[in-house]
């Protein structure tokens, strides 16, 4: 399966993930081709969160430069928290914060292990308690 392919699956599995969470989701036209938008946005309840999705096998995930930056406006423009959301095979889906990136000479990135250890996974999501996903301790 193709990076793209592979991706516009992911994008759509997490659609259907919050939209089953009585989330409106709307996936961003030219998802993957653009730089000036999030892949994902899910509302409910006047809240809303943003998503910039990556479904890749790989021990870490990037983004240029540029692509971090239109995500930053983004969420300070829309006050919508915005998030890496990176599918990991046979692990899950994983949130990061954009503050929560390294800067590299040409990307913005962060590995899987920091990834885990941050531990934001989807099925302990409080969305609906704040303007933040909360992690709940086990």
């Amino acid at each position: 399966m193709n990076r793209y392919v592979k991706g516009a699956h992911g994008e759509r599995e997490l659609l259907h993930r919050f939209y089953d969470l009585g989330y409106s989701a709307i996936r961003s036209a030219g998802s993957g081709v653009n730089s000036i938008s999030p892949d994902l946005v899910v509302i409910k309840g006047g809240k809303g969160f943003s998503f910039e999705c990556k479904a890749w096998d790989s021990s870490t995930i990037s983004i240029e430069h540029e692509k971090y930056e239109a995500l930053r406006i983004w969420e300070e423009n829309t006050n919508m928290p915005t998030f890496m959301a990176w599918r990991m095979s046979k692990i899950g889906w994983f949130f990061i914060r954009l503050q929560e990136m390294h800067k590299n000479e040409k990307s913005w990135s962060i590995t899987k292990k920091r990834t885990i250890e941050i531990g934001r996974v989807f099925d302990n999501l409080k969305l609906e308690q704040g303007l933040e996903p909360i992690v709940v301790k086990a």
